[in-house]
């Protein structure tokens, strides 16, 4: 009796354990810890060689945009030119031949008008042009970039005498350090217009220092 009794209480406690394991809920496996992150090999310096590659390159780029611009078939120079001043005019004075408005007329010749004012009120500088045409495009020679980011006004006058915005705001050219020259161009869709002049606006304050332009060219057809 006494081992039926004993036989029964292992087989009750047999029972309840495999119960109990049932009962227990199944606990997922942790997940892998994500790899570290691999630091990306720092970028090779550029040797000597190559620095010196990049400057010719930058140098051919500026010479082939520039070729493309002054023989320009559809391009025309100024034929005549005035200015509101001119460096050397205080108080009626003379100024020198090498600073008038005039300079500006023709093609690129490093001759140049310059400004009367470095950092105050507003100066422009209106040129003429032989054939009248419907127009695309401004371009304006800086020498050295001296005012480039003064330019804050672009004006087309038609054959009636009309003056005619096609650009205001802040210029946002820089000066061009692969050449000698910065070219300021302005496009905008042809004009239904004829053009025969153009009007360049500077705000002084913008950009401190004396002005300075070489040449204007017109785009049109």
């Amino acid at each position: 009796m006494k081992r039926q009794a004993t036989i029964a209480v292992l087989m009750s406690t047999l029972i309840l354990t495999a119960c109990h394991k049932k009962e227990q809920p199944e606990v997922a496996p942790a997940a892998a810890a994500p790899a570290p992150a691999v630091a990306a090999a720092p970028a090779a310096a550029p040797t000597a060689e190559q620095e010196e590659m990049a400057k010719k390159q930058a140098l051919l780029d500026y010479g082939t945009m520039e070729d493309k611009y002054l023989n320009d078939p559809k391009g025309q120079w100024a034929a005549t030119a005035k200015a509101s001043s001119t460096f050397g005019d205080d108080d009626g004075k003379e100024p020198s031949e090498v600073n008038v408005a005039k300079n500006v007329v023709g093609a690129s010749d490093d001759r140049d008008w310059t400004n009367n004012n470095q950092n105050k009120g507003f100066d422009w500088l209106e040129v003429g042009y032989a054939k009248p045409v419907n127009a695309t495009e401004v371009r304006v020679i800086i020498p050295g970039g001296d005012g480039v980011e003064a330019v804050n006004k672009v004006e087309l006058q038609d054959t009636d005498g009309k003056w005619n915005t096609v650009w205001t705001g802040i210029s946002d050219v820089k000066q061009d350090r692969r050449g000698n020259r910065t070219w300021f161009v302005r496009s905008f869709e042809k004009t239904a217009y004829k053009v025969k002049g153009v009007k360049i606006t500077i705000a002084n304050n913008v950009q401190h220092g004396y002005k300075r332009v070489d040449a204007v060219q017109l785009i049109g057809e």
